[in-house]
């Protein structure tokens, strides 16, 4: 009886082996996870060299790993074994707190902070410094910041990081702090960003301390569910986001241009719902998260007023809130578009200038291009 029960098991075994290792074969390549927001490994070249040098077995090895069937079911039973029959407190890094998913973050080094206020101060210099123009700064908060130490995950030290960062840039520009103007509920539960529909308060308080009165007439429209970043990393079962986006009559009124490759605008949309085909659905705002230029014409701002904003992913759902009384506003990205080209958009005489990034673009600040 034994040996029936062995035979029977170890033929099961063999079928299983067999039949996912024939699936692996046959089936086409991914060439994306959708779920981690990155390029999976394709089949690997075969030839005399690369079987002689290992690196055949070696990125073989990767191959299945990354384009084995069912992948994202068998990690997301992994991911629910990891917290809720070993209780640990991550799954890559990531944690969930009250419904919120983040991750972990190192401590920022001394060097990060550096190269952050070094290229900020070299923008300064070498665009604003002898202009007529009202500078400001905004230094955003990421979830960790309301999440990670009280309960007990770890941080870097965000004082410290405020404190450098308006040491370096407080001489030349007026800081506009909105850390006490955001709650993790301003977040989406799922992703990094903030949820444009919360932060209309935030941006209020920009707009105030930059001399504008505050504008509340928006209306909400829904562009369906959204799965952020950390609901595939994480592999955990989640709830999805809803992404909401907000207008008005001068957001309807505006044209918005972007810069392609050879450096000329092309018109677009403020909120591009065919990004919602794309990986990341946070790309509808403004056209997408990564474009080094945007410019946009209010017909109903004021003639004389202009705003220029330098920014990260963040500023793209906060940048309509902030356009109203403004006839023009230019957005750049200092991560795609290189410093030295921006005279070619922009000529700095008195308009209003702010950046605004979050506190991973400091953390990540050789991102930023000299």
């Amino acid at each position: 009886m034994n040996k029936i029960r062995y035979i029977v098991t170890s033929l099961v075994f063999c079928i299983i082996i067999g039949g996912f290792s024939a699936w692996l074969l046959i089936k086409s390549p991914d060439d994306i996870s959708e779920w981690e927001r990155r390029p999976l490994a394709q089949f690997p070249e075969l030839s005399y060299e690369t079987l002689m040098e290992g690196d055949f077995m070696s990125d073989f090895e990767t191959y299945v790993n990354e384009q084995f069937p069912l992948r994202n079911t068998f990690r997301r039973i992994k991911a629910m074994v990891l917290f809720n029959v070993y209780n640990q407190k991550d799954n890559n890094g990531i944690y969930v707190v009250d419904g919120h998913a983040s991750k972990f973050d190192g401590d920022i080094t001394q060097d990060q902070l550096d190269t952050f206020n070094e290229r900020i101060s070299s923008l300064y210099e070498n665009y604003l410094a002898d202009t007529d123009c009202k500078v400001y700064y905004a230094i955003i908060p990421d979830k960790n910041y309301f999440l990670a130490e009280k309960n007990g995950y770890p941080a870097f030290g965000y004082e410290y990081l405020y404190s450098q960062v308006n040491h370096a840039l407080g001489g030349n520009m007026l800081e506009i702090s909105i850390r006490d103007e955001l709650t993790i509920d301003d977040y989406y539960t799922t992703d990094t960003h903030w949820r444009q529909e919360k932060i209309v308060d935030a941006a209020n308080y920009i707009r105030q301390k930059m001399g504008m009165e505050p504008v509340t007439d928006y209306t909400q429209q829904s562009a369906g569910d959204f799965y952020g970043v950390y609901y595939g990393q994480s592999a955990l079962s989640l709830d999805p986001d809803e992404i909401i986006y907000l207008s008005n009559e001068q957001i309807e009124a505006s044209s918005i241009y972007l810069a392609n490759n050879q450096g000329k605008l092309v018109e677009s949309d403020f909120y591009d719902l065919e990004m919602l085909n794309d990986m990341d659905h946070y790309n509808i705002y403004l056209s997408g998260a990564r474009k080094p230029l945007v410019k946009i014409v209010n017909p109903m701002g004021q003639e004389d007023k202009r705003l220029v904003v330098f920014r990260d992913s963040f500023g793209s759902s906060l940048v309509p809130l902030l356009m109203s009384d403004y006839s023009e506003i230019t957005v750049i990205d200092t991560r795609d578009l290189n410093p030295m080209m921006i005279s070619r958009f922009v000529e700095f005489t008195d308009q209003d200038v702010l950046f605004i990034y979050s506190t991973m673009v400091v953390e990540q600040s050789t991102d930023l291009l000299k």
